[in-house]
């Protein structure tokens, strides 16, 4: 069709209704991932998910939240100690200020240079480095 190639893809939820991919960031060019990701690292989790049948327990939260109408990004009212890290490639990046209203013990609040969604897998020093930075006010 004309201009298929301009339109979003609709996802059908079962009939329900038609929801849009959500794409926040460019797609990596072939043989490259996100950050230290690799197309090997990436096919070996998912084949993790798919020879194992998990992916439906997996993705069984964001159904949930789909199919209640919640929002899935309403905030917390989080009164246990909490840390965040807010990685400058994730697809939600919440201010300080909205992570002191959801969590209100918050203990450490970090905007790392670099990671995304997948931060352990993409950064795993980093990653780590922020959760021993974030547990050790706790010793």
């Amino acid at each position: 069709m004309r201009g298929e190639a301009e339109r979003p893809t609709a996802v059908h939820d079962r009939g329900r209704r038609a929801r849009y991919p959500f794409h926040p960031r460019p797609v990596p060019a072939p043989g490259r991932g996100y950050g230290a990701i690799t197309r090997d690292d990436w096919l070996d989790n998912t084949s993790l998910y798919w020879l194992t049948n998990t992916a439906t327990s997996a993705a069984r939260l964001y159904w949930q939240q789909a199919v209640t109408g919640q929002n899935f990004y309403a905030a917390a009212d989080v009164s246990l100690p909490a840390a965040v890290t807010v990685f400058p490639e994730e697809y939600v990046q919440a201010p300080r200020s909205w992570t002191e209203q959801a969590y209100h013990n918050l203990i450490y609040f970090k905007q790392a240079g670099r990671g995304g969604h997948f931060a352990a897998w993409e950064q795993p020093q980093l990653f780590s480095d922020e959760l021993r930075a974030a547990f050790r006010t706790l010793r």
